[in-house]
């Protein structure tokens, strides 16, 4: 009796405090943009469709205008909507948008640790050092390319072992990209059969399936309660602690061997760092920043770019007339025996005109992660409090029919003039944009040209299933998009 009136007397002094912090978080309202009522403790959560929460908040920008207001349980969160509003808070106004908020099913696992999750000093610190250090070991240079393109033939040989049957492109192609990244971070690739590298990459895509998943949402609106309920949601932390007790370990077996004077990778180079720093009391570089970064790249590194190649060729499954213009542009600019290059981009508009199209139509990261307003932002019109999480919608850039004309149609042509050259389009932001663009983006996106051209110049891409049968509906979309599961075939050539 006595320990059920204690917990009564906890719950009643729970709802009292979310209350407070209700309240408080709603008493300046009125200089907010405007949006739905909440309520008490669950805010705008009833007027969410649980299973598809950005459907649910496009609808209300309908009503509420481009920028509104929405209460995520007592959290509250101004949504960008449209390119022109998305660009004038991460581009043009990018100093007072670039703080990071927080999403406790995927970010609790990193304490504001690491160079995506981190704020203020420590994250400018780490970001810097980051770019740096992964311009200096070849990103955006011959030296990387070179590592892409021969990965990119490993690759091609261990889909050659498929012998053109039919076959789930998930983990070949992860372990692939995946080798990439750990080129950079570890200094070393792994043999595609290695039993601790199979485990890493199945973690790694299972922690992106279960942070997208509705499940992970619901942790992102009620952490406090969710946290202490079991269920599956749980399971992306135990995938995140198993992928950094991996990247700790090669840290350890690193920091043995370490000659400070000539890091070789970019976890020589961040002990040599701390090493350097180890006098500084306040220095940002400590083994956790080490970690948290390292798993920040490993994932951002593979996990993204997979998912965008194998959404890409569903989408060459679907429409096969693509496939035969971009297999014409191939033979025509590289042939097929040499390898192909990143100089070889500008001799190739229709290539370069799909992989936009895929990466604007799959749109991985519909919601970007949450930002924060560094200070109170006075924007459009209204006063955003220092400090609110922000939710720019990239996918109403991506299919803003003010920018792309049929946008719900995979065209590559909206990325080519009359001419047939390739152009740019404004509203294209798969990296996101301003002081929070992903600080990968120039590795990733010659990753993808060079994965997507190897692949087609050694093979064409059937499906057992008819095209007209094919369906490129999200199997999840929420924070991110995941292609549904498919199978297909790679035709030697």
């Amino acid at each position: 009796m006595e320990a059920l009136s204690i917990l009564l007397l906890l719950v009643g002094v729970s709802c009292v405090l979310l209350l407070l912090r209700w309240k408080s978080s709603t008493e300046s309202r009125g200089l907010l943009p405007p949006g739905p009522t909440p309520f008490p403790l669950l805010g705008n959560f009833l007027q969410l469709d649980r299973k598809n929460v950005i459907q649910s908040l496009m609808k209300m920008s309908e009503v509420y205008g481009p920028v509104f207001t929405v209460y995520l349980g007592a959290r509250r969160v101004v949504v960008l909507c449209s390119y022109k509003v998305v660009k004038e808070a991460l581009v043009e106004r990018a100093e007072e948008f670039s703080g990071r908020g927080q999403l406790p099913a995927f970010s609790k696992d990193f304490k504001e640790h690491g160079v995506v999750f981190a704020n203020g000093k420590r994250w400018k610190h780490l970001r810097r050092f980051s770019l740096s250090t992964l311009r200096n070991f070849g990103m955006g240079k011959r030296s990387i390319e070179e590592q892409i393109q021969a990965e990119a033939q490993f690759l091609v040989e261990e889909l050659r072992k498929t012998k053109e049957m039919p076959f789930d492109p998930v983990f070949i192609l992860s372990r692939a990209v995946s080798n990439v990244i750990c080129s950079v971070v570890f200094g070393d690739r792994f043999d595609y059969n290695d039993e601790k590298f199979l485990i890493l990459n199945r973690l790694i895509t299972e922690r992106f399936r279960v942070a997208s998943s509705p499940l992970a949402q619901l942790y992102n609106i009620f952490p406090e309660i969710m946290d202490k309920i079991p269920g599956p949601h749980h399971r992306g932390s135990k995938c995140s602690q198993e992928i950094i007790n991996f990247i700790l370990e090669r840290v350890m077996l690193q920091k043995a061997s370490l000659d400070p004077c000539a890091p070789q990778n970019y976890i020589d180079c961040f002990l040599a760092k701390m090493e350097q720093e180890k006098q500084n009391l306040e220095t940002e570089f400590c083994l956790e920043n080490l970690v948290m970064s390292t798993f920040n790249l490993f994932f951002a590194g593979t996990e993204t770019i997979s998912t965008t190649l194998r959404y890409g060729f569903l989408i060459l499954l679907k429409y096969p007339h693509i496939q035969e213009k971009l297999h014409e542009e191939i033979d025509r600019v590289i042939g097929r025996d040499r390898v192909p290059a990143t100089e070889d981009r500008s001799q190739m508009p229709y290539t370069e005109a799909t992989l936009h199209e895929i990466q604007r139509f799959s749109d991985i990261l519909p919601m970007s992660l949450p930002h924060a307003v560094t200070r109170d932002t006075h924007f459009r019109g209204y006063l955003i409090p220092k400090g609110t999480y922000v939710y720019p919608l990239l996918t109403t850039v991506h299919y803003d029919p003010e920018q792309h004309s049929n946008p719900h149609d995979f065209d590559p042509g909206r990325f080519l003039d009359a001419r047939g050259r390739f152009q740019k389009a404004d509203a294209f932001m798969p990296f996101s944009a301003g002081k929070r663009v992903c600080l990968g983006e120039g590795l990733a996106r010659m990753e993808l040209f060079l994965f997507f051209t190897t692949i087609l110049q050694a093979f064409s891409l059937t499906s057992p299933v008819p095209p007209g049968q094919i369906s490129l509906v999200p199997a999840v979309s929420d924070l991110g998009k995941v292609p549904p599961p498919y199978r297909l075939s790679m035709l030697q050539r």
